[in-house]
């Protein structure tokens, strides 16, 4: 249906957009049909995601207040009138979580014998537990702070749990009690579990909060405890490096990284029990006003919740276990590095995670430090992980002597010091590390390795959507490509000249390269299907990303759809266009897929006049992806597989009537519902890939 709305501005407001996409999240923790545990890993995923939208988004949101309180932007706000509009969603939505987990999640999961004792609940015995345990156990960890003039307000770690405790009476220096800081040591964890003899369950748990409401006032004997309230304060956690000014880009991060758990606060989340007088008292104190501040019903960071979702033994609680296959060649117990080479050499092998497995990926790297005949091997490296498998690669690989370049992009956000410890041990067997473009991240997943075939070099490489990193493998969907192309592979050690030395720019034959050619070649690709929709030839685009906010693209977009292009994009989170505009975007649909894995590939098709171009991209469609990134999309050129990437990236997804969800012209989103048969699109490419083939067959009717 579309909706005359050209009075209103072109462009949907980012926060607002993200926050539409965290109401789809928690809508998965509401569907009844959603096995129980995984919709509490539901809610604890939407306050995870609320953490980083206040340190980042909030956090650039009161930056533009105090900087450029008038500056209308794209979305037709004012900062100040974004951050009011955003404030009241956010609200709503915390309160819709808290209700949730509240009133159905937790009394169900009591059903299921996984429960949470609080501590007006407790037995003798339970009570008993309880104290000796937090005698213990946390106690000793404890260090109260009575606030007075020479015990200042403590200094307060982000997102750290903590609790006001206000007191009365004299203690043994004649001191009148009034407010002590108890903070939570991050080392306790926050859930303890119960014996079950004791907890009358199979899964009974304590609440750190439990324990210290029933047991901190220990900590100040002779004093009359009168409450103990937990909060905690979120602080802009955004990284600032003068890239100007900078010599040493891992010495400056690693500066920064020590302070920004001690950025300005932006959030206040309290117990919802705690006085109002107190509450102002912590307002002042973090300089926040009431709006920042969240009362709560529970544990102010959900997030702790999420132990509870790895209880043993409780599969009917969950989804059901899915072990990804590896296609041929790379399914058998060992693959020979000069087989698996030869696979690659006689065509394009198409991986999609997480229905297919992460393995061949690793075999290849794998392949690539074992096989003497190997001579370099080059990759970028933006996410991967604490205990990496394919880094400890990398780094046998240089330990055997090998060439082994690695550009790794210090500037991840909220893996910098990960990426920090990896580049120092890269650097100490010997590979080469280094950190790219200052002022562009590396974000392109790229590796190349060079192997010696017949005295000649012949290079073989991978390419993906998604990050090197097994373990995101398995819960996000990416493709990945492996390849022995010769434009391919030549346009990659291109771009890894560009990272590592310095020169002019190159031409490529394959790939498109942000900052230069992507933002340009999309464009094109978009203005001639426009272009032929207006001679009467067939036109289609159809794009899947994450994100979509570059209003250049956007508009060309507009453009196409009022030359009669039918467009399809499917768009996980932010979007900024306004889709079914009469006159404007009516011909344009969007559609967000939101399920039991997260979407992340990026997949770009055009038809072409027939020829069908098709890219996969590691870059969504926003302006950081095309000017400030060093970005690859790469073509699929094989029929075979451009067809299996346009089945399982749009065909499938644009059938779902399970996950999907439908965008309307004011930015809100409805669920797709058809009268057809149930069509979920995770369980049909695990059920298609999962049994070692490629979803590429016409599915039955309905």
């Amino acid at each position: 249906m579309t909706s005359n709305v050209a009075s209103q501005p072109l462009f949907l407001n980012r926060e607002l957009s993200l926050l539409k996409f965290n109401e789809r999240v928690l809508a998965m923790a509401e569907n009844p049909a959603t096995p129980l545990l995984e919709r509490l890993r539901y809610v604890c995923i939407v306050s995870s995601n609320l953490d980083e939208f206040f340190e980042i988004r909030i956090s650039s949101l009161k930056e533009q207040q105090r900087q450029t309180p008038n500056l209308v932007g794209a979305d037709g706000l004012t900062p100040g009138e974004a951050y009011a509009q955003v404030q009241v969603a956010v609200h709503t939505l915390v309160d819709r979580q808290y209700d949730l987990l509240n009133e159905e999640i937790l009394p169900r999961l009591h059903e299921q014998g996984i429960v949470l004792h609080h501590a007006s609940e407790w037995n003798e015995a339970q009570q008993a537990w309880a104290r000796e345990t937090f005698h213990r156990d946390v106690m000793p960890l404890l260090t109260p702070i009575g606030l007075d003039p020479a015990h200042p307000f403590p200094r307060v770690y982000n997102k750290s749990l903590n609790y006001i405790v206000p007191l009365r009476g004299i203690d043994a220096f004649g001191r009148k009690a009034s407010i002590a800081i108890v903070q939570a040591p991050r080392a306790l964890s926050r859930l303890i579990s119960m014996p079950p003899e004791l907890s009358g369950h199979p899964d009974g748990y304590v609440l750190l909060t439990s324990l210290m409401r029933a047991f901190v006032g220990e900590l100040f004997p002779g004093l009359e405890m009168l409450g103990c309230y937990q909060w905690r304060v979120t602080r802009n956690s955004d990284l600032f490096v003068d890239e100007e000014e900078v010599t040493n880009l891992r010495q400056a991060l690693q500066g920064e990284l020590s302070q920004r758990n001690f950025g300005s606060a932006v959030r206040l989340e309290i117990d919802k029990l705690t006085p109002p007088d107190l509450e102002t008292f912590l307002q002042r104190e973090f300089s926040l006003a009431p709006s920042d501040t969240y009362r709560v019903n529970g544990p102010v960071n959900l997030s702790r919740l999420m132990q509870l979702c790895n209880v043993p033994d409780r599969p009917g609680l969950l989804f059901p276990e899915y072990r990804a296959p590896a296609p041929e060649p790379f399914n058998q117990p060992s693959v020979n590095p000069a087989t698996l080479f030869a696979a690659i050499a006689a065509g394009d092998r198409l991986l999609h995670h997480p229905y297919q497995s992460f393995q061949p990926v690793i075999d290849f790297l794998t392949a690539a430090a074992l096989d003497p005949d190997v001579m370099a091997i080059k990759q970028t490296i933006y996410r991967t992980g604490e205990d990496s498998e394919l880094m400890q690669i990398l780094l046998a690989a240089a330990r055997a002597g090998k060439e082994v370049t690695v550009v790794v992009e210090l500037m991840a956000r909220f893996d910098e010091q990960t990426n920090i410890n990896w580049a120092a041990r890269l650097e100490e067997v010997g590979a080469h590390v280094v950190y790219g473009v200052v002022g562009h991240k590396t974000h392109a997943k790229m590796a190349v390795v060079l192997r010696r075939e017949q005295g000649r070099l012949r290079r073989y490489a991978h390419l993906g959507t998604g990050n090197y990193h097994p373990r995101t493998a398995r819960l996000y969907t990416d493709f990945g490509l492996l390849t022995a192309d010769p434009a391919i592979c030549e346009d990659m050690d291109k771009v890894f000249a560009q990272l590592t030395g310095l020169g002019a720019r190159r031409p490529l034959k394959a790939l498109l390269q942000s900052p230069f050619t992507l933002h340009e070649s999309m464009v094109a690709l978009i203005r001639a299907e426009a272009q032929a929709a207006r001679e009467g030839r067939k036109a289609r685009i159809m794009a899947k990303m994450n994100s979509l906010l570059e209003t250049g693209v956007i508009e060309e977009l507009y453009e196409a759809s009022q030359a009669g292009v039918k467009i399809d994009l499917i768009v996980r989170g932010v979007c900024a266009l306004r889709s079914g505009v009469r006159g404007l975007s009516e011909n344009i649909r969007v559609r967000s897929i939101v399920g039991r894995f997260l979407e992340h590939s990026r997949v770009f098709y055009f038809h072409a006049d027939g020829n069908e171009t098709v890219y996969l991209s590691s870059a969504d469609w926003m302006d950081r992806n095309f000017f400030r990134r060093v970005e690859v999309a790469f073509p699929v050129q094989d029929k075979a597989l451009k067809k299996r990437v346009v089945d399982e990236a749009f065909t499938y997804a644009l059938r779902d009537n399970q996950l999907a969800w439908q965008q309307q012209a004011d930015g809100d989103y409805t669920r797709v519902r058809s009268r057809a048969a149930p069509f979920n699109l995770h369980e049909y490419l695990m059920s298609k890939l999962g049994n070692g083939g490629a979803a590429s067959e016409v599915l039955s009717p309905g």
